[in-house]
């Protein structure tokens, strides 16, 4: 399919938000209207460090296999309609899915010229082993001097001299290298880690054949991908206000569609007959989803968001504008894995009458049990108490709640001596003590933790790589941005002039006024919230403040975390990021939330006072 002279908005449809997204939705994004792209996001954080070790020890094939089931489902009707198709699923080895692909569309005898895109694994640069210092590998928070480490951010540098070994390093990519290979004829463009709305720019730019100093054209593209990167998260899945809606048409919501204008703006749309639904408080969630401040950064642009406007425009069509673009830094994220050490958790029942006390004993007991010199040894001992009964309970179910043991340790004896002290207990426990099946969850396991660097994109060597043939791969340096600009001082603000109000109030729940999302970014937790009624803007925005935010947090509040805020007065929402809550992040983080997506709704489950006036 070439390019329409009309330059009409380019039609992207997103059929994976992360690697267990069933393969079948790229054949639905391809057969149930017309599209002009198909993108896939594969890759959570951890996905490449889960199989890095096993792939560079032959043990795995690098891709995922849900983005391989898409293509061989979808091979054909990708070729009968001219769709080009631009995604992730490439994981540790893109090379070998796009040979893979290659060997089908040769089977078939397919007029369709495949690439894969290099350059994101930078373990063979800063492998095998983790730094000695933190100034070898910045981390990406190092920037903001207002912030302090998680405790264990630089566990890696404590370890008696040892090296400690690096399980992976991935650079997120932008757009470029995709759009060199677009313009040079490829049709399917197998990736690695780029960025996750990589694709989608790279879609758009090159339909729209942009500069790239176009900023503000590739900045609306970027939230265009930012909206419909995470599939059914903007079609009704994990959206705050669903309980409004019949659950039937939430079973199994439709992916999303963005049509991407020529100057960048877009509207957020799904094929027609399928189930889910896209409108204003949907758009406005997912763009409150993981972000980090007012701008939003890719190794092609910076897109400053403040001022961006969302409108329904139809039936499950939602325009998104007010974006605006700037030179991307000269720097990007890298996510690096080492090996953390062993991690294992106790869960542990209570029932009923005492539950407070019932736990201050057990906490008591397995302390005094553990050998000093393996509570030395012990790099997190949590109890974490999960729940509350019941009042007058109607079932024991309802009066039951448990309580979480998070250990870690660099040595897996240390952790297993933990477990074992809970044999030592054995028939001292308190009333009504039981457990869920067996001790199984007691056991010892490696885990991966997590490290997010900030590197120089100028120390990238990106490279698009076409498969002719199995006996030539003639590849492509795709350079590097024109321009760079630095970040200063990220904006963060309290409500300049807030709207006082003198009459009654009334006590009701936080989410009876406002929506939102929250998620993470690394060990920082990011929330958002708007209120479904305009009318209570300006109660909501001179309400949530950072002090009130930090009184929201309650005890899981502490004095090392740092809070972000910003406003968005288009779309009526205040945004948070909390640093360092979810300590290390991703696969090491001790929180039984350890992503941050059930943030939103603790928040919103809180009473609050709101003035009678406004209701």
């Amino acid at each position: 399919m070439s390019r329409p002279s009309e330059a009409r908005p380019v039609r992207v449809a997103n059929c994976s938000g992360y690697h267990g997204d069933p393969a079948f939705e790229m054949y639905r994004q391809a057969t149930l209207g017309d599209v002009d792209f198909i993108t896939g996001d594969y890759l959570a954080e951890v996905n490449l460090a889960n199989n890095a070790q096993a792939w560079r020890n032959g043990k795995h094939p690098g891709y995922e296999p849900t983005a391989w089931d898409g293509l061989r489902q979808t091979i054909d009707v990708i070729a009968q309609k001219g769709i080009r198709v631009v995604i992730n699923g490439g994981a540790l080895d893109p090379k070998a899915l796009a040979i893979k692909v290659e060997a089908l569309v040769s089977e078939k005898n397919l007029k369709l010229r495949v690439a894969y895109l290099s350059g994101d694994d930078l373990y063979p640069a800063l492998g095998p082993n983790m730094p000695t210092t933190k100034e070898k590998l910045r981390h990406l928070d190092s920037v903001n001097t207002s912030t302090v480490p998680a405790e264990l951010t630089y566990a890696f540098l404590d370890n008696g001299g040892v090296p400690v070994p690096m399980v992976s390093a991935h650079a997120y990519l932008g757009a470029r290298g995709i759009v060199d290979g677009l313009r040079q004829g490829a049709d399917i463009i197998i990736c690695g880690r780029v960025a996750d709305a990589s694709p989608v720019i790279a879609a758009a730019w090159f339909w729209h054949d942009w500069s790239d100093t176009n900023y503000d054209e590739l900045a609306g593209s970027l939230i265009a991908g930012h909206l419909i990167e995470c599939s059914a998260y903007v079609t009704g899945g994990n959206f705050a206000g669903f309980d409004k809606y019949e659950l039937d048409n939430l079973v199994a919501p439709g992916f999303p569609i963005a049509e991407i204008a020529t100057n960048g703006s877009c509207v957020i749309a799904k094929h027609p007959g399928t189930d889910g639904f896209i409108n204003v408080d949907t758009i406005r969630c997912q763009f409150l989803y993981e972000l980090q401040g007012n701008t939003y950064l890719n190794s092609d642009v910076s897109a400053h968001i403040a001022d961006v406007r969302v409108e329904k425009v139809g039936e499950d069509r939602v325009s998104v504008s007010g974006i605006r673009g700037s030179p991307p830094p000269s720097t990007t994220k890298c996510a690096v894995f080492y090996q953390g050490g062993y991690e294992a958790q106790l869960l542990l029942n209570a029932t009923g009458y005492g539950t407070a006390k019932k736990w201050d004993l057990l906490e008591r007991q397995l302390r005094h049990f553990i050998p000093v010199e393996t509570m030395n040894d012990l790099e997190t001992l949590e109890f974490q108490r999960v729940g509350v009964p019941a009042q007058n309970p109607c079932s024991q179910l309802e009066s039951t709640t448990y309580l979480r043991v998070f250990i870690t340790s660099r040595n897996e004896k240390t952790v297993a001596v933990v477990a074992k002290a809970m044999g030592n207990i054995s028939l001292k426990h308190f009333s009504g003590f039981h457990a869920s099946l067996d001790m199984r969850t007691a056991i010892p396991r490696p885990f991966l933790a997590y490290y997010p660097a900030m590197i120089k994109q100028s120390d990238i060597n990106e490279t698009i790589n076409f498969i002719d043939g199995f006996d030539k791969i003639p590849s492509f340096g795709t350079g590097h941005p024109p321009r760079y600009e630095e970040l200063g001082i990220r904006d963060n603000y309290d409500p300049k002039n807030p709207q006082m109000y003198t009459c009654n109030t009334r006590q009701m729940r936080l989410g009876d006024i406002a929506l939102g999302r929250s998620g993470d970014k690394g060990g920082n937790l990011n929330v958002g919230f708007f209120p479904t009624n305009p009318a209570h803007w300006p109660w909501l925005q001179g309400y949530l403040t950072r002090e009130r935010m930090r009184q929201l947090l309650g005890k899981d509040w502490h004095d090392s975390f740092f809070i972000e805020r910003v406003e968005f007065p288009h779309i009526h929402a205040v945004h948070f990021v909390v640093y360092g809550v979810l300590g290390r992040g991703v696969s090491s983080s001790s929180r039984l939330d350890g992503f941050g997506k059930g943030f939103l709704d603790y928040v919103r489950d809180k009473f609050v006072e709101v003035p009678v006036d406004i209701l």
